[in-house]
C-alpha cells in the first residue's frame, strides 16, 4: 500500500513540474507579442487623439506631486498613468523665425494624458487624451472599461467622446436636460456613473496638463 502512494505522489510530482514547465514556456511565448499589442494600442490611441503629431516622448513627471495636485483639486479617485509629449515636426517649408523658435527636429504641440478614473460603475476606466499646448483639448480614446452593455458602454461611442472634442474650457460639468455650453456634457441616460466618471477623469487630465504648465508653482 505505501508503495503505491509513493508511486502515485511520484506521479503526480511530475505531472506538476511539467505543468508549470509548460505554463512557462507557453507565458514565455505570449509576453512579447502581448507586450507588442498593448504598445500598439496605446500608439493607436496617441494619434487618435493627436492626429497631427510625428512622434510622442515620454516627460519625466513627479508622480507623487502630480497626485498630491489631483488630490488638492478634488480628482483623488483619478491616476495620471503616463504624459507623453506631442511632437510635430516643421517642414521643409519653415521659415528661419520658425527654425529658430521651435527644436530644431521637431516643436512641441501639446500632451497626451492617459488617466484612469476608479469611479466607474464596472471598475477602473483608462483613457488618452490630447491637449494642445493652448489648452483646447483634441479628443479622448479610452483604453480600457468594463461597464454595463447598453449603458455605460455607451461612454466608448463617438456620440459620448465626441462632446469633449475640441474644447478649450477649464472644466467640464455633466448635465441631463441637454448640454447648451462649451463645458457641458450630455450625461448618458441610464449611466450617470458612468458620465460623472468620464468627466472627473476628463478633468483630473486637464488639472494634470495645467500642472505641466505652470499650476504647480
Amino acid at each position: 500500500m505505501s508503495n503505491r502512494i509513493i508511486k502515485d505522489t511520484i506521479a503526480i510530482t511530475v505531472i506538476t513540474l511539467v505543468a508549470g514547465l509548460a505554463l512557462g514556456v507557453v507565458q514565455d511565448i505570449t509576453a512579447d507579442p502581448i507586450a507588442k499589442q498593448e504598445a500598439q494600442a496605446k500608439q493607436d490611441a496617441y494619434k487618435a487623439v493627436f492626429a497631427d503629431a510625428d512622434s510622442f516622448e515620454t516627460v519625466d513627471v513627479d508622480a507623487d506631486a502630480m497626485q498630491s495636485y489631483l488630490d488638492e483639486n478634488g480628482y483623488a479617485a483619478q491616476s495620471i498613468d503616463e504624459t507623453m509629449l506631442a511632437i510635430k515636426k516643421m517642414g521643409t517649408n519653415a521659415t528661419v523665425d520658425e527654425v529658430y523658435s521651435a527644436v530644431m527636429d521637431g516643436s512641441e504641440a501639446g500632451y497626451v494624458i492617459t488617466v484612469t478614473d476608479k469611479d466607474g460603475y464596472g471598475g477602473d476606466i483608462q483613457f488618452a487624451m490630447g491637449i494642445q499646448d493652448d489648452g483646447t483639448l483634441n479628443g479622448i480614446s479610452i483604453l480600457s472599461i468594463g461597464e454595463t452593455a447598453g449603458l455605460g458602454m455607451r461612454a466608448n461611442t463617438d456620440a459620448f467622446k465626441d462632446q469633449f472634442k475640441d474644447k478649450k474650457v477649464d472644466k467640464f460639468e455633466y448635465t441631463k436636460t441637454g448640454a447648451t455650453a462649451d463645458n457641458q456634457i450630455d450625461a448618458l441616460s441610464g449611466a450617470t456613473i458612468t458620465t460623472n466618471a468620464m468627466t472627473n477623469g476628463v478633468n483630473a487630465g486637464l488639472c494634470a496638463f495645467q500642472y505641466e504648465k505652470g499650476g504647480n508653482q
